[in-house]
């Protein structure tokens, strides 16, 4: 399960070590530790890390196919996790050592910055083979993160990128190697953590406030 712990400034949420999907009690424990995160005062700024082969391999479909009567209020805290972290209000990078897949790449592109292991792992939005359509909310997202040519071809192709090639898309802003991509990811939080505060949560909400309205619209994401 997802662990939050602090370095001087800088929050690191851990989400664990295996798939990392979004379970129900999962997505509550990043919750928690958001909250956290929000209630501390002074700089302050959050990384967000995992061990292993995945950094988040998306939605938990084995749950969701156990439980189809909780698919509309699974959908919806999905969606308002992705929106919390977008308007946080303070400074939020991701540190992509492994696979960040559907979902999972979604969570990312929620950051304000991405730092990944350039030499393995791939970012990838494979909805379209798995036939499952981006919601509005989720799109909005998308469009407002990446160019035009890299969103179309990440969504309609399911590409995989790697680190040097995500980099080159504008997917992720920086690539480490295997030993030092949590440090980077850490020392480039660190380097922000003064701007956390409400106005850099003012910024945030009204830069990507048709974004937010989008994944916080419950009837328009009804999967």
């Amino acid at each position: 399960m997802p662990q939050l712990t602090r370095f001087d400034d800088v929050f690191v949420l851990d989400l664990g070590s295996d798939e990392n999907r979004f379970h129900p009690d999962w997505m509550r424990e990043v919750n928690d530790a958001l909250g956290e995160i929000e209630a501390a005062t002074g700089p302050r700024a959050l990384t967000t890390v995992a061990t292993g082969k995945f950094w988040s391999n998306g939605l938990d479909l084995a749950w969701v196919g156990a439980h189809p009567e909780e698919l509309i209020p699974y959908a919806d805290s999905m969606h308002d996790l992705v929106a919390r972290l977008l308007a946080l209000p303070v400074p939020t990078v991701a540190a992509v050592q492994g696979h960040a897949f559907a979902a999972g790449a979604i969570l990312a592109l929620a950051h304000d910055y991405r730092v990944m292991r350039a030499d393995r792992g791939y970012i990838c939005l494979p909805e379209v083979d798995i036939e499952i359509p981006f919601t509005p909310g989720l799109t909005a997202l998308i469009r407002s993160r990446l160019t035009p040519q890299t969103a179309h071809r990440m969504v309609t192709s399911g590409h995989r990128y790697g680190g040097d090639e995500a980099l080159a898309a504008g997917i992720v802003d920086e690539t480490a190697d295997q030993d030092t991509v949590r440090q980077r990811s850490i020392d480039l939080a660190a380097s922000l953590a003064a701007k956390a505060g409400p106005t850099l949560g003012t910024i945030k909400v009204r830069l990507y406030q048709d974004v937010l309205r989008a994944l916080r619209d419950r009837a328009a994401n009804i999967p």
